[in-house]
C-alpha cells in the first residue's frame, strides 16, 4: 500500500500510532540508567548515554532507517521520502538526563519520533519528503555547560571548536568523550531542514491542572544564566566578632533572596532561580571565605528579561558592598532571546490536535529545548503533553499512557501536514 494522508476521506478516523509499542519502548529505554525511585541517570556522553544511543540506533535500523552522526555526536535516523533530494521534516529531542532525572524528559521526543516512523511503515505511507529523527547531544547541560550546546552548534550559535571543548568538572571535554563512546561523527554541522517539531512533556503544572491533553507551544522563554563568586575571608567561627566578619555565604544568601524577589516582581511569567552553591572551605566552624553560585532568570519578553538583568546586577553590587565582599566573578555564561515558533508549524500542531478531538491550548515553554535553537534555522514548533503534578527533572516524573499516545498522534499528523509541502 502506498498512501498519503490527504487521500483519506474527510470524515475518516485519522491514522494513529501504536500507543502500546511506544510505551513499551519508553519503559525498555528507562532500564538504561534506572534509579531506585523510578527515574534515570544517563548523563551526557557517559557509558549509559552510549547504551541509550545504541538501542535507539538498533531500533531505527530495524525500522528501515539509515543512520548518520555529525561532528557534535547528534544522531540522525532517516526514513527516505518519495523525493529524497528534498529537505527533510525533522523531529527528535535528547537522550541525556539530569543526575536524578525522569524517564520521559527528552527521550519521549526521540522515541515518539521513532514511533512516527514505525507507524508510517505500518500504514504503508510514503511521504514526499524524508523524515528524520534526531538525538541532540547534551541538551541538559548537567555534565557539560551550557545546555543545548550541540543543537546550538548545529544552528550556528556556537562554533564547533567551542562545543567540542566544553569540559565537565573532571576536565574531560565533549570531544574526548564523544570519541571514547564511539559517537564522534564526521558529518559536517548544519543542513537544510524543511520543518522541525519537538515532542516533550510540559515539565510544568498547567496542562494537568486545566485537564488539557495537548499544549500547542507558540513560543519559549528567553533565558540568562550567570556564574557568581563572592570572596570574603575565612575566619574562626568562635573568636571572630559579628561586625568584623566578611562572610561570603551571608552575601550569597542575600542574593538568593534578591533573585527570588526579582522573580516575584515580574510574575506571573518570570522565573528566577539559584540552583547551585559551592561553599569554601565548607567546614562547620569556619566562616565561609568564598562561595560560587549560579543564577537562572527567564521571561518570554526580552525587554523584561533585560530589566531583570539590570535589577540583578544592581542588587548584587549593593549586597557585596553591604557585606564587605568582593565580587570576584559575575559572568553571564548563557543567553538566548525569547523564541517565537513558526506560525505554519504551530498551526499544523493545532490542526492535528483538533483532528483527534484532543483538548488543547496555546502555551509558552518555560524551559529551554533544542527546538529553541533549531527555530533560528528552520520553521519549528513544539508539542507538549502533561506530566503528573507538573514534576520534571526528578526521579518521580511521570505521565499517563494516554497522554503519551496523544502527543505522538499529534506529532505524526503535524509532520504529515508539512511533509508534502
Amino acid at each position: 500500500m502506498n498512501a498519503m494522508l490527504n487521500s483519506q476521506p474527510a470524515d475518516a478516523a485519522p491514522i494513529a500510532i501504536n500507543g502500546q509499542r511506544l510505551w513499551d519502548s519508553l519503559m525498555e529505554m528507562a532500564k538504561i540508567g534506572a534509579t531506585p525511585k523510578g527515574g534515570v541517570c544517563r548523563l551526557a556522553l557517559t557509558d549509559l548515554d552510549r547504551q541509550g544511543r545504541d538501542l535507539f540506533v538498533q531500533w531505527a535500523r530495524e525500522a528501515g532507517c539509515s543512520i548518520s552522526v555529525d561532528q557534535m555526536g547528534n544522531v540522525f535516523a532517516r526514513r527516505a521520502g518519495k523525493d529524497d533530494s528534498l529537505a527533510p521534516v525533522v523531529t527528535g529531542s535528547h537522550a541525556d538526563s539530569q543526575p536524578t532525572g525522569g524517564k520521559f524528559d527528552g527521550i519521549y521526543g526521540v522515541l515518539g519520533g521513532l514511533e512516527v516512523i514505525r507507524s508510517l511503515n505500518d500504514h504503508g505511507i510514503e511521504t514526499e519528503r524524508p523524515i528524520e529523527v534526531v538525538i541532540w547531544t547534551n541538551e541538559e547541560g548537567s555534565r557539560f555547560a551550557p545546555a543545548m550546546v550541540a543543537s546550538g552548534v548545529f544552528a550556528g550559535v556556537f562554533t564547533l571548536e567551542y562545543g567540542l571543548s566544553r569540559a565537565d568538572v573532571d576536565g574531560k571535554t565533549m570531544g574526548e568523550e564523544l570519541r571514547r563512546i564511539g559517537y564522534a561523527g564526521d558529518v559536517p554541522m548544519g543542513k537544510p531542514i524543511h520543518a522541525a517539531f519537538e515532542l516533550h512533556i510540559e515539565q510544568g503544572p498547567i496542562l494537568e491542572a486545566e485537564d488539557v491533553t495537548i499544549g500547542v507551544v507558540t513560543a519559549a522563554q528567553g533565558q540568562r544564566w550567570y556564574e557568581v563568586i563572592f570572596t570574603g575571608q575565612e575566619s574562626h567561627a568562635g573568636p571572630t566578632p559579628m561586625p568584623r566578619r566578611r562572610d561570603a555565604l551571608l552575601g550569597a544568601a542575600r542574593v538568593i533572596e534578591l533573585v527570588n524577589r526579582i522573580g516575584h516582581a515580574h510574575a506571573p511569567l518570570a522565573c528566577a532561580t539559584v540552583g547551585m552553591l559551592q561553599v569554601h572551605p565548607n567546614s562547620r566552624n569556619v566562616i565561609p571565605g568564598q562561595v560560587f553560585f549560579t543564577i537562572d532568570i527567564r521571561h518570554p519578553e526580552d525587554a523584561v528579561l533585560a530589566k531583570m538583568d539590570a535589577e540583578l546586577r544592581e542588587g548584587i553590587a549593593k549586597i557585596a558592598a553591604d557585606t564587605k565582599l568582593e565580587t570576584t566573578k559575575l559572568e553571564q555564561i548563557f543567553y538566548y532571546a525569547p523564541v517565537p515558533f513558526d506560525t505554519a508549524c504551530v498551526d499544523s500542531v493545532r490542526a492535528a490536535a483538533q483532528r483527534f478531538g484532543y483538548s488543547h491550548r496555546d502555551i509558552v515553554s518555560g524551559a529551554g529545548h533544542d527546538a529553541c535553537y533549531l527555530a533560528g534555522v528552520a520553521p519549528t514548533a513544539m508539542v507538549f503533553v502533561p506530566c503528573v503534578g507538573g514534576i520534571s527533572h526528578n526521579e518521580i516524573e511521570d505521565a499517563t499512557p494516554e497522554w503519551i499516545e496523544a502527543g505522538a498522534n499529534v506529532l505524526l499528523h503535524a509532520m504529515l501536514g508539512r511533509s508534502s509541502r
